[in-house]
């Protein structure tokens, strides 16, 4: 099976005699409490997802990874992963009981590092911009005090409002593999219902491997985002009828988006390799938001590396419509159609407002079965 990132699945979940004595350590620690992406975060480090890291970002890796995209030891690494300190005070060699906002203990953080960094560096350089309207830039700006760094021990797992029987650790989604029997899978990461235009990417991708991973992001995305619960009933609707059930797995990344762009293609590649993927789907603007990125920017980033320093395989995908001529999907490399008016494009600014008004939208677009959940979420005044 493939070989984590770095070389070495990490594990800081802590368990039996080490769990209680840690435990007793927490009672003691002063408390720093996390905000969602950075509960999402430590559940990711310790679970070993985002291998090779053991915890929370110091500043020579930070500095390091915002100017050449690698951790200080030359390992590829794409994006910041790091701990606010919330304005609290807190002293290096002393560890730290990690709580979630409703005070439940999750973990505890050896403290190594407290330091501070220039936001607009931090910003420029992993999200490529510094734009106040920027979401990823946002987050930056609520943060407070100086970073934490060193490495974290996980106690309790986070859970969800949802979905929870469908989180597996990439110890387990490798054992599931090799239980199926698949030598070479394909992740498909999304924080959208997948339309029909997913759904021909990740068949056209199954078509070349044995397995196929749907692994929807379900950790904190934009407030005009489709909301995850929302999203897991569509994905378990369409898997049901539409695709073949022994060739496809779902599971949740409980990862929040950094909506970083090129970089975060490389990210969701690197942590879908820590799941034991060997192939990962790039479509059009891959973790892009708004006019920030170029369409295929996420694509062409992967040429910066050699194929052994990312170890997982590309796959690139231009921008695919329902092609009138042939009565299919396609793309512009394979549609015959001669212009504009043979090709079926949808906006999601379109497409909500049909949702809203009650009105499937057109089966070139999306499955009905996909769109009847989308309408009564919207009739029940869940938030899309």
């Amino acid at each position: 099976m493939i070989a984590a990132h770095g070389g070495r699945l990490i594990n800081r979940i802590a368990t039996g005699d080490q769990r209680q004595q840690l435990l007793a350590a927490a009672k003691a620690a002063p408390r720093l409490t996390l905000n969602s992406r950075e509960v999402s975060d430590l559940e990711m480090i310790a679970n070993g997802a985002m291998s090779p890291l053991e915890g929370f970002m110091g500043s020579a890796d930070l500095d390091s990874v915002i100017q050449r995209c690698r951790l200080a030891n030359g390992v590829v690494w794409p994006l910041p992963v790091t701990l606010s300190s919330k304005g609290g005070s807190f002293k290096a060699g002393k560890p730290i009981a990690l709580v979630d906002e409703g005070g439940k203990l999750l973990g505890v953080l050896e403290l190594e590092e407290v330091y501070s960094y220039d936001k607009d560096k931090e910003a420029q350089g992993a999200l490529g911009t510094t734009d106040a309207a920027h979401p990823g830039v946002q987050y930056l700006q609520t943060i407070k005090g100086p970073y934490l760094a060193g490495p974290v021990w996980l106690l309790e797992m986070p859970t969800y409002d949802f979905a929870n029987e469908r989180r597996l650790t990439p110890r387990e989604t490798r054992v599931l593999f090799k239980a199926k029997g698949w030598k070479t899978i394909v992740a498909f990461q999304t924080r959208n219902p997948i339309h029909r235009a997913h759904e021909y990417l990740t068949k056209c991708a199954l078509e070349i491997v044995d397995g196929l991973l749907i692994h929807p992001l379900v950790g904190e995305t934009k407030g005009d985002d489709i909301p995850a619960k929302v999203r897991m009933d569509c994905y378990v609707a369409l898997l049901d009828r539409y695709y073949p059930k022994e060739r496809v797995a779902l599971a949740v990344y409980p990862q929040a988006m950094r909506y970083a762009g090129p970089r975060e293609a490389i990210f969701h590649a690197l942590i879908r390799k820590n799941y034991g993927c060997t192939h990962f789907i790039v479509g059009r603007d891959h973790a892009g938001v708004g006019e920030y990125y170029g369409t295929y920017d996420a694509q062409l980033i992967f040429n910066q590396f050699t194929p052994a320093e990312i170890g997982i395989m590309p796959l690139m995908f231009e921008h695919t419509f329902w092609d009138k001529v042939a009565g299919a999907m396609a793309s512009t490399k394979t549609s015959a159609a001669r212009g504009p008016e043979d090709k079926v494009f949808l906006s999601g600014t379109k497409v909500r407002d049909m949702l809203r008004s009650g009105q499937r939208p057109p089966v070139e677009f999306t499955r009905p079965e996909v769109a009847d959940i989308l309408i009564d979420s919207m009739a029940s005044k869940t938030p899309v």
